[in-house]
């Protein structure tokens, strides 16, 4: 089973993308900001991040960059779901890593597309 961890501050948004992950299939968890997804990550080792880039204590960037200096961690894709906006950030969040992008507002089906393009690419059942 694909196991996706979600880190959003917004315990709305988180739980409602929680519930949708869960009904497509996927095991899911959660974590409020950064520093909490980190460690989540080093318990559970997720097959994919889905992550808000603007959260307190460790923001979506530093985490992506936190998870690339660990040989253990830097193969996990993180798809950023943020408000942020602008193309440059985008680009940053591309440049950084990012395995895709997508901006909130969105219909979630943009965000289960990405996540179905990544489990294709990588051969992995959802059950």
């Amino acid at each position: 089973m694909v196991t996706i961890l979600i880190i959003d501050d917004c315990n709305a948004i988180r739980e409602n993308t929680a519930e949708l992950l869960e009904l497509e299939g996927f095991h899911v968890i959660t974590a409020s900001n950064g520093k909490e997804g980190y460690g989540k990550v080093v318990q559970h080792v997720p097959d994919l991040v889905v992550c808000d880039i603007l959260m307190p204590e460790m923001d979506g960037f530093t985490l992506l960059k936190k998870l690339g200096e660990n040989p253990k961690y830097k193969t996990i894709p993180v798809i950023f779901f943020s408000a942020k906006s602008e193309k440059k950030e985008i680009i940053k969040g591309l440049e950084l890593g990012a395995y895709d992008y997508i901006v909130k507002p969105s219909e979630l089906h943009d965000l289960i597309a990405s996540i179905r393009r990544f489990i294709a690419e990588k051969n992995l059942s959802i059950s």
